[in-house]
């Protein structure tokens, strides 16, 4: 059997090679690929009935990638936006080895036929104004943890960061004096700037203190950082204690992503361009950012209200009339 045709060697060019040294993809994108491999080659193996050191590329079959999406939805019970992602692992895989092997350009383009599905538009949540308050609002900031986790909150509220942005904060990213801002790594490795309120900068102020510029900014219990996960249960936790004085927050999922939202939202009823959130939130498209104006309903209720809907007709329109009318009889 030849060497470029079993599927090893070329699923560790892919990525190694490709992800890393070519694309320089970043560490969680990394990951998402791998994971799908990892899902993707033991399930292939069973159902193609062949080991998986023995495994070729051959063998990675069109109808096989379909019923390992099949599996993903149905025993998985994975999204349609979940299948759709790691569908486009597998077609980035098969572009990977296409375009560096002639002898498998036909495989290459069997297996990119394979479609995505069509999916429903994800509801965006957010919180209004009072609930974004309340939730605030829970910490006990008399103590440690609680001044820690109301940092945190109004943080994520201040700056729309993402949760993995936050978890790898440092004190260094801060800039406390006048004027105040914090730098965040974000997605593709790309970096952005946000003010920040005088208020996060108290909470923030009182939390780093005089530690070392390098530690991170939020720390848990045993004074290591906290991670994303960490920084959910907090969100969640205080989301929870916040549905009992706010009854429409338990309808509502409340996690960091969504505060992500409410602060994308909240900046664009407070009259700030839309290409101004997109920086803010590290967007790469504006069309990533246009969704929050669809979802808003209290500008889209300001806007109804400004339209007049008496049936009067415009004045432009009333001049035009006689004329069509003319026209009309003489047809």
């Amino acid at each position: 059997m030849k060497h470029e045709n079993i599927l090893g060697p070329w699923i560790r060019r892919f990525l190694l090679e490709h992800l890393v040294a070519e694309r320089n993809l970043s560490r969680n994108t990394q990951a998402s690929y791998r994971d799908t491999l990892m899902l993707l080659l033991p399930f292939a193996c069973k159902h193609g009935c062949v080991a998986i050191d023995r495994m070729t590329v051959e063998d990675l079959t069109p109808a096989i990638v379909r019923t390992f999406l099949e599996h993903l939805e149905h025993d998985r019970q994975c999204s349609g936006v979940t299948r759709n992602q790691r569908l486009a692992t597998i077609h980035s895989l098969a572009r990977f080895i296409g375009m560096r092997s002639p002898v498998h350009v036909a495989w290459c383009a069997e297996v990119r036929a394979v479609p995505f599905k069509k999916t429903a538009k994800t509801v965006i949540e957010y919180l209004e104004k009072a609930e974004m308050d309340a939730l605030l609002n829970q910490p006990d900031r008399r103590t440690d943890l609680g001044a820690r986790d109301h940092a945190l909150l109004l943080f994520l509220y201040n700056s729309g960061a993402r949760a993995d942005e936050v978890a790898r904060l440092t004190i260094a990213n801060l800039q406390l004096g006048v004027p105040s801002s914090v730098r965040l790594h974000g997605k593709g490795n790309k970096f952005r700037t946000c003010p920040l309120w005088s208020t996060t900068v108290i909470s923030l102020s009182r939390l780093a203190g005089a530690r070392d510029p390098a530690e991170a900014v939020f720390l848990n219990r045993v004074n290591q950082p906290l991670t994303r996960f960490g920084i959910h249960r907090v969100v969640t936790q205080y989301g929870d204690l916040a549905s009992r004085s706010v009854p429409s927050l338990a309808t509502k999922r409340v996690s960091p992503h969504t505060i992500r939202h409410t602060t994308a939202v909240h900046l664009l009823r407070a009259g700030v361009d839309i290409n101004t959130i997109r920086a803010w939130l590290g967007h790469v498209s504006l069309d990533t950012t246009h969704i929050y104006a669809e979802v808003d309903m209290e500008m889209k209720a300001r806007a109804l209200a400004s339209v007049d809907i008496t049936g009067v007709k415009s004045p432009p329109l009333q001049r035009a009339l006689p004329s069509l009318m003319a026209f009309l009889k003489a047809l």
